[in-house]
């Protein structure tokens, strides 16, 4: 083992963080645990500890680059299984109502079901020699050095035990999720909890499976119509097997999607392109709709506390939970991995301080985008700068002009898949192409929903006169 800076490493978590950390770690302790509350390995359905895993994911271009780094091949794998891939410039998005112009960008998108996606994950990870999944067991908090200066183990215990055990650990790795209690450990040991930034959404998922028809999708991997202020509903509609097809409603600031089959296809029929209710209508369902809350965007920053305990890192959700619209938390909590394998290699323990201070500059970009683009909806909940204001000014423009021109899809992709920051949509040939289409903020497009539209109030002759 190249490189091993220390005996024995702690995961807390087994899902995508997890494993990746996992993996990370393996490379440079002689042993690694990873403790996880369900049955996972040989689970590529969903559990109960991750709900979530029910409704659409994707991983998208840097994530899909940052996988295939840590697990050579796996693309390869996946598609073997029937898992469907491809260009995520050639998807159907519609933002505003208006189809963006489809552009060939060469970034891969991956749409498998996250379970699916995580058993392969999962499986690959297991056959390190020196990885070890604790399955069925509680984590009940962290054991400290008497100085409460460094982290030593793990209070854990298992479900068919009723004393708790002690897991010695040379590093520990909070993976555990948006509900991760490393706030309150912190607080326990006499520290600062992290301060957070928060913005409310009040976001739901319901997702129901499909037979999929091929004429559902004429050649693409997914229809996609963008939730927006104008058009506040949105959908994932897309293959994600052989013959299985995911869609996934979406509904924010209280206006959920419901769960009753009939409703459930009602709301299909508001969305502002009749595509997906066109086919759904007629189409094989294959389960009952399901729904899934996701009230708050939160980032953590750990990187502003001055005190942090020795031995303790936190990546994934637990750093900083996304809305899961912009599909960004697998491909992000996989660049924090690629980012931890980069201090291991230094040959010592990572610092926590410079650790959280390299995460962060992970998660900026993402974060600006998607909670920037949430802050447009003029009920949502969070701290507003001049800067979001003129950025999402910019963006209505921006995909106004990507509607009329696929090298602006290009360049838009390139960023919301995580390859090029922000700021390279404000280069200056981008903008001149932006301006050429959309010199004042454009009107919202018109919607095509197949709901019947009200009729118009009829004037009596005299008020026509």
């Amino acid at each position: 083992m190249a490189g091993q800076v220390g005996r024995r490493a702690v995961v807390l978590g087994g899902s995508m963080a997890g494993c990746l950390a996992a993996r990370a770690l393996a490379e440079h302790y002689a042993e690694v645990v990873v403790v996880e509350r369900d049955t996972i390995l040989g689970v590529d359905g969903p559990r109960r500890g991750a709900p979530h895993t029910r409704h659409a994911h994707g991983l998208h271009a840097r994530g899909h680059l940052a996988l295939e780094e840590l697990f050579p091949g796996l693309t390869d794998e996946l598609v073997a299984t029937g898992v469907p891939t491809g260009d995520l410039g050639e998807m159907r998005w519609y933002f505003n109502a208006r189809r963006l112009s489809p552009a060939r960008t060469g970034l891969t998108s991956v749409t498998a079901p996250r379970p699916v996606l995580e058993h392969h994950v999962r499986a690959r990870v297991a056959e390190l020699p020196n990885v070890t999944f604790l399955e069925r067991h509680r984590i009940l908090g962290l054991r400290a050095a008497t100085s409460r200066s460094r982290i030593v183990g793990v209070r854990v215990q298992s479900d068919e035990a009723t004393a708790e055990e002690l897991l010695d650990a040379d590093l520990v790795v909070d993976a555990t999720g948006r509900g991760s209690r490393t706030p309150v450990w912190l607080q326990e040991l006499g520290y600062s909890r992290p301060d957070e930034d928060r913005v409310k959404i009040d976001l739901a998922y319901t997702t129901r499976h499909y037979r999929t028809r091929p004429e559902w999708f004429d050649g693409v991997q997914s229809i996609n119509p963008v939730a927006s202020p104008a058009h506040p509903r949105g959908a994932f509609f897309g293959q994600v097997g052989r013959d299985v097809c995911v869609l996934s409603l979406t509904g924010l600031l209280g206006d959920h999607p419901p769960t009753e089959p009939e409703a459930f296809l009602e709301f299909v029929r508001s969305l502002p392109i009749p595509e997906i209710y066109t086919a759904v209508r007629e189409g094989e369902p294959l389960d009952d709709p399901v729904s899934f809350r996701f009230p708050t965007s939160v980032r953590r920053r750990y990187e502003r506390l001055a005190r942090f305990p020795e031995r303790l890192l936190v990546l994934g959700d637990a750093v900083c939970s996304f809305n899961p619209v912009y599909g960004q938390g697998m491909s992000v909590a996989a660049i924090e991995t690629l980012t931890l394998l980069d201090h291991l290699r230094l040959g010592t323990p990572p610092v926590p301080q410079r650790f959280f201070a390299d995460v962060a500059r992970v998660v900026d970009a993402p974060w600006d985008v998607s909670a920037g683009g949430d802050l447009d909806f003029p009920d949502a909940e969070g701290p507003r700068s001049v800067k979001t204001k003129v950025v999402n000014a910019y963006m209505a423009r921006l995909q106004y002009a990507a509607s009329k021109d696929a090298g602006i899809t290009d360049a838009f992709m390139r960023v919301a898949g995580l390859v090029d920051p922000p700021q390279a949509l404000l280069r200056p040939k981008t903008v001149l192409r932006v301006l050429r289409h959309a010199v004042r903020r454009p009107p919202p497009g018109e919607s095509r929903s197949a709901a019947p539209q009200p009729e118009s109030p009829r004037t009596s002759p005299a008020e026509s006169e």
